[in-house]
């Protein structure tokens, strides 16, 4: 399962459709706390996030789960580039990080590599 994290709602919605196009499962989440507190947070294969959002961003989100012992892959989205966040965001381990607005094949193109020595990611 793919978690998508992000308190844009329509960016959550297309990235739903975008990757259920692809054969993915995926969970929405609208905020880090939500998908923290979620059942299906241990069922992750990938998690793609917001860098900004309320309360907790993407980056915090990734320091916990790594804190925890999760190695899943992270995308990282910002409407926001900034060089030092980006840094920290590939030092946790992320596959990518992409700018907003973002192109539908870019996105399919990082997700497929970072699952695609998972045995859980379709087409294995």
């Amino acid at each position: 399962m793919i978690a998508v994290v992000d308190d844009d709602a329509s960016i959550r919605l297309a990235t739903d459709s975008l990757l259920r196009s692809r054969g993915y499962a995926v969970c929405t989440f609208a905020s880090p706390e939500d998908f923290l507190q979620s059942a299906e947070l241990n069922e992750a294969a990938c998690v793609i996030t917001d860098v900004r959002m309320p309360v907790m961003g993407g980056i915090e989100l990734q320091a916990i789960l790594r804190a925890r012992g999760c190695t899943a892959p992270f995308v990282f989205i910002t409407a926001f580039p900034e060089e030092v966040v980006r840094i920290q965001a590939m030092n946790g381990g992320a596959t990518c990080f992409l700018t907003k607005p973002f192109d539908a094949p870019t996105l399919i193109k990082y997700v497929d590599a970072a699952l695609g020595a998972r045995p859980d990611s379709p087409g294995t």
